[in-house]
Parts: C-alpha cells; sequence; structure tokens
C-alpha cells in the first residue's frame, strides 16, 4: 500500500533536476520487521535509512524505485 503522503515518481525527478534534495521516505514509524529486515513505516533497510543523509540524489531516486517494488511484494 503506498502511502497518501509519499510524492510520486514524477515529483522526485522533478525535485532532482531542480538541483533539489529528493525527500526522504520518512513517516516516523520507525520499526524493523523481524522478518523482512524492512523498516514498517517506509519500507527502507536499515542500511539505507543510515545512509540515507550521505547519498546523492541519484542513490535516492534508486532507493525510491526499490521502496516502489517493496510496496508490492511486502503489504
Amino acid at each position: 500500500m503506498k502511502s497518501p503522503f509519499a510524492p510520486d515518481d514524477d515529483a522526485l525527478r522533478e525535485a532532482a533536476a531542480a538541483g533539489r534534495p529528493v525527500p526522504s521516505p520518512c513517516i516516523s514509524v520507525c520499526q524493523i520487521d523481524p522478518h523482512t529486515r524492512l523498516c514498517n513505516g517506509c519500507l527502507r533497510t536499515i542500511d539505507e535509512i543510515a545512509s540515507w543523509g550521505g547519498m546523492n540524489n541519484e542513490a535516492r531516486l534508486s532507493v525510491w524505485g526499490e521502496i516502489r517494488r517493496r510496496q508490492g511484494s511486502v503489504r
């Protein structure tokens, strides 16, 4: 299920193209599921969460792509 607050893919690409930071998917529901090893709130791995601040926009867009893929298989 997609969060109603998540930006759509066009908005993410527009932010990157304009040189603005691609926004974090964090929705302040920070719990790692022991089975999937994904955050229940944003569907990122702990490594993706920890690395987010140092990622460039290209890497952030890649993580968003993984989140979109995970949305279809996890929820």
